[in-house]
């Protein structure tokens, strides 16, 4: 199909960005696929995996699948209590693999993300020894600026309405600039690995996430 083609085209051009920019990057046409390179890439021994607040590593099945391969996944929503939850980001920034999206990535290979409590860019930036980020074609932007709006009118509208967050966006499907109960509190611009490879992009020719 002429999209997937696209979608090839468009995902071979940004690996080779990601690679100058000292990350790996691959392409997956679907989610099966993904799924298991995503296995791959965590590798067989038994490592310590969790996660950042992702629809897109939900839809594409990929915590069941990594706990049935053996490996410890921290599942963060069994944290409840603010101390436990502090537990469980204390052991998040020692796990061995950190999975997670991106709001947003550049044809450049820039990784865009918006945070609100700022635990998913704090991995992303530092800790876990490897993140692996699983992102749909549908995160592609042509540059920064592009992706800052992405993310503040496409990625957060729909997520305040999943977790009924009183914010402008959540009412009117578009970015209010607010400051209170806001979820973008932190923007993160990922342009390079200070770690070679220590950050691995899974791309899936397929919309996944918001």
């Amino acid at each position: 199909m002429p999209k997937k083609q696209f979608y090839e085209n468009q995902a071979r051009t940004i690996i080779a960005k990601l690679q100058a920019r000292k990350m790996e990057g691959y392409y997956c046409p679907d989610k099966e696929s993904a799924k298991a390179k995503v296995l791959e890439l965590i590798g067989n021994d038994k490592k310590v995996v969790t996660y950042g607040g992702s629809m897109s590593l939900g839809e594409a099945g990929i915590y069941d699948v990594v706990e049935k391969a053996g490996h410890e996944l921290l599942r963060r929503e069994n944290y409840t209590t603010p101390e436990e939850q502090a537990q469980c980001y204390a052991k998040q920034v020692m796990s061995d693999v950190y999975l997670m999206s991106t709001n947003a990535i550049t044809l450049d290979g820039e990784l865009i993300n918006i945070d609100g409590a700022g635990n998913r860019v704090a991995c992303l930036i530092y800790g876990p020894k490897e993140v692996i980020v699983l992102a749909g074609m549908n995160k592609v932007v042509s540059n920064v600026e592009e992706g800052v709006k992405r993310v503040r009118n496409f990625a957060a509208p729909p997520n305040t309405v999943r977790l009924g967050i009183d914010t402008p966006c959540a009412k009117t499907g578009q970015c209010g600039n607010c400051l209170n109960n806001t979820i973008c509190c932190q923007t993160v611009i990922t342009r390079a690995s200070r770690i070679p490879n220590r950050i691995k992009v899974v791309l899936v020719g397929e919309e996944l996430g918001y």
